[in-house]
């Protein structure tokens, strides 16, 4: 059974987690709209997923290593490791 990335992510990321409550609201916008532009580059997400990153940051102007930071926090968070 094949599972889209987003709706991986709207099932398990970003409704009602720790990480995501614990985020300033810019980057929370910020996260919504990485996840909002995954959806639309779904077939290349891999490729464009450091592009998809840089331009969120500068457009919401938060810092990139921030955002890099709460992905992979969130990650580990929904994979139970510590």
């Amino acid at each position: 059974m094949k599972h889209k990335i987003s709706n991986l992510i709207k099932e398990n990321y970003l409704l009602d987690t720790k990480t995501f409550n614990s985020l300033s609201p810019s980057l929370k916008e910020a996260v919504n709209d990485v996840v909002k532009l995954i959806e639309i580059n779904q077939k290349d997400v891999l490729n464009k997923f450091d592009d998809i990153v840089n331009k969120v940051s500068v457009f919401h102007n938060v810092n990139k290593e921030k955002l890099y930071h709460y992905i992979d926090k969130e990650t580990n968070e929904q994979l139970g490791v510590n």
